[in-house]
């Protein structure tokens, strides 16, 4: 049995409920594009608080939707699975490019303002707001930048820089 830390993984979806009676799933996948998803030979099913790998028979994809068969889980051990999340290994992410990034990969990344210069290091990322926004720690103070194309100039991964444009006023509102 194979097992996943959590801080190695994200986030894929979950399991909805029963699809026929032949042991199928219906899961939900939380993923900007479920195509991507079509030949996966396994999941992890977080269990416990652990992840656990379970090989996969078969998967259809249709839409965000899939209809998944475990190997070797029929019946009561597929209702069993039934509300819990999946995931899979952060290597198995696609490399983003240019401004594009996931949130996990610029933690720690310096940000630079095009009027104010150096304004911090991203600590963290709230994504349960209405958009998304960066936690940018600057001398114990937070500044949070949203996530949305006008803002964010550059990604340099190399020198793990964020090179934004904030909108007149925003920073001077944390520092003040």
């Amino acid at each position: 049995m194979s097992i996943l830390k959590k801080e190695d993984s994200y986030y894929l979806g979950r399991i909805t409920k029963p699809f026929g009676y032949k042991g199928e799933l219906s899961i939900y996948l939380d993923v900007d594009t479920p195509e991507e998803y079509r030949e996966l030979d396994g999941v992890y099913v977080e269990i416990n608080k652990r992840l656990v790998l379970y090989e996969i028979e078969t998967i259809r994809v249709q839409g965000n939707k899939a209809v998944v068969k475990f190997v070797d889980v029929n019946g009561e051990d597929a209702d069993r699975l039934i509300g819990r999340d999946l995931y899979l290994p952060l290597t198995m992410l696609p490399p983003l490019e240019g401004n594009k990034f996931y949130f996990h990969e610029v933690i720690g990344f310096s940000v630079y303002d095009q009027d104010k210069g150096y304004i911090g290091t991203i600590a963290g990322v709230y994504e349960n707001t209405t958009q998304p926004l960066l936690s940018v720690e600057f001398e114990n103070k937070e500044i949070l930048i949203p996530v949305i194309d006008q803002v964010i100039k550059q990604v340099d991964r190399e020198n793990k820089q964020m090179h934004i444009e904030a909108p007149a006023g925003l920073i001077d509102l944390y520092l003040n």
